[in-house]
């Protein structure tokens, strides 16, 4: 499989996640609107523990299950293996939330969240191995059959919540569309991936523990970073504070979800190309990946200068508060975005360890951060300690890919996106916006950033040829 090719499967999945975030926006509102700021909270509360639970637990192998099966010629034996240790760590997780339900419930003030986790701990399984299936096919370069299987969850995933919950089953219908929304799930990628549960042929258990141990542990300091709605509950915010913060949260979500579609496809090509020592194939992509970090800071502008618009639209005049957190909590999604591509570029560099050396820090400094600032400000002292420390992060793993592959951020491209940025904030504010009109001035803008781009030159010829190739494809099948 060719550089070109593989850069076309990692757009095409960037694209076709991009086009799911809609699914994601109408839950989160459906919910908010259906449920209150409170029930909406407590659902927030719980799923978002689960989230933390599930893609931690299946952390410790994903990198290196996507690295290693785009090195080896054969895939089975690597995959076999990696769907095993997940099926195993599903089951212990899951039994593990299941006896732990009711003190977290205590711990949170809430009784209600006993009976939540233990009907969410059902999923917990059928998330693992349905991730083991998604990374293996990451792996095999067949990213849009990876792209595919996630549509189909998060479009069921809508479909089901809104099935059950106008049914009047509140939380716990909500609850029980996300398990069905995974069983589908899990079915769709059995279409294209079925890796033996029962086979004896096993890839070295010591290659994967000795690789992905660092791996693991950095994307450990990660989720419990991304545990900053737990502790603003835990450290006195109220049920109605969370839904605010869960609010801004989801709204900042497009970044994250950018980030999550583009990096396993990016772990894959560099460590293919690597493997076959196509080194300038290989450093082309990285030179576009470091560049279109910066590209999404225009984005982010707008969306802090909109933000009261975006909320008042999407939730409703009930979530205002949530404005001012979502204009930091948006520079963090960024941060995170840059966080996770380094993370790909320095594992398929043969870096693990440097992974867990820069985000290791991260997890004390938000603690701290944290026991001092929410007791004081409440919500938005939660999302400048989240915001802070992930671009101090951010800033450290720039340098930190630099270190290792002499690849930094262009000074054109800095500055090309400071102009561009200057200018997008500045006509957001020069055009108020309520209702529908909200769209399109986000629309508008964004087609403005963009032309912004191109006239300044940011895009060569050939990522334009690029990207009109992938349409055309798209288009001709």
């Amino acid at each position: 499989m060719t550089g070109r090719h593989l850069m076309i499967g990692t757009l095409s999945i960037f694209i076709a996640d991009a086009l799911i975030l809609p699914t994601g926006f109408i839950t989160a509102v459906f919910l908010a609107r259906s449920l209150g700021p409170v029930n909406y909270g407590l659902f927030a509360l719980a799923s978002t523990l689960i989230s933390w639970i599930e893609w931690t637990s299946t952390s410790a192998f994903s990198g290196t299950a996507v690295k290693f099966v785009a090195e080896e010629s054969d895939w089975q034996t690597v995959g076999n293996t990696v769907a095993q240790l997940h099926l195993i760590i599903g089951i212990i997780t899951a039994l593990l939330l299941w006896l732990t339900a009711a003190p977290l419930s205590h711990i949170f003030d809430e009784p209600l969240m006993s009976g939540y986790l233990k009907l969410f701990a059902v999923e917990i399984p059928v998330f693992c191995l349905t991730r083991a299936n998604c990374y293996i096919l990451v792996g095999m370069g067949r990213f849009k059959e990876r792209a595919r299987v996630s549509a189909c969850r998060l479009i069921s995933r809508l479909i089901l919540i809104v099935l059950f919950v106008e049914t009047g089953f509140s939380v716990k219908g909500a609850i029980i569309a996300t398990i069905g929304s995974s069983l589908i799930e899990w079915g769709v990628s059995l279409l294209y991936v079925r890796p033996s549960l029962f086979s004896r042929h096993y890839f070295p258990m010591c290659r994967l523990w000795n690789f992905g141990l660092p791996l693991f542990m950095s994307s450990l300091s990660l989720r419990i970073f991304g545990m900053d709605m737990l502790a603003l509950k835990i450290l006195g915010g109220t049920a109605a504070q969370v839904g605010f913060y869960s609010a801004a949260t989801n709204l900042a979500m497009p970044f994250s979800l950018i980030s999550d579609s583009l990096t396993p496809p990016l772990l894959s090509t560099l460590s293919r190309l690597f493997s076959e020592k196509a080194y300038t194939k290989a450093d082309e992509i990285g030179k576009s990946v470091i560049r279109s970090v910066f590209w999404l800071m225009p984005f982010a502008v707008v969306t802090v200068a909109a933000g009261s618009e975006i909320v008042r639209l999407i939730f409703g005049e009930a979530f205002l508060p949530a404005g001012p957190m979502l204009s930091l909590l948006i520079f963090s999604a960024t941060a995170l975005f840059v966080i996770k591509v380094s993370i790909a570029i320095l594992t398929a560099l043969d870096k693990p360890r440097w992974t867990f050396i820069l985000t290791g820090p991260m997890v004390p400094l938000a603690i701290v951060g944290h026991l001092f600032l929410i007791p004081r400000w409440e919500a938005m002292g939660a999302a400048f300690v989240t915001t802070m420390v992930g671009c101090t992060a951010a800033v450290a793993f720039f340098l930190a890919v630099y270190q290792a592959w002499r690849i930094f951020p262009p000074l054109k491209t800095v500055l090309k996106t400071t102009v561009c940025s200057v200018t997008a904030y500045t006509l957001t504010l020069l055009w108020p916006a309520s209702g529908l009109m909200v769209i399109v001035k986000l629309i508008s803008l964004s087609l403005v950033i963009l032309l912004i781009f191109r006239l300044l030159g940011e895009f060569s010829d050939r990522e334009i040829a690029l990207i009109r190739s992938l349409f055309q494809r798209r288009s001709s099948s």
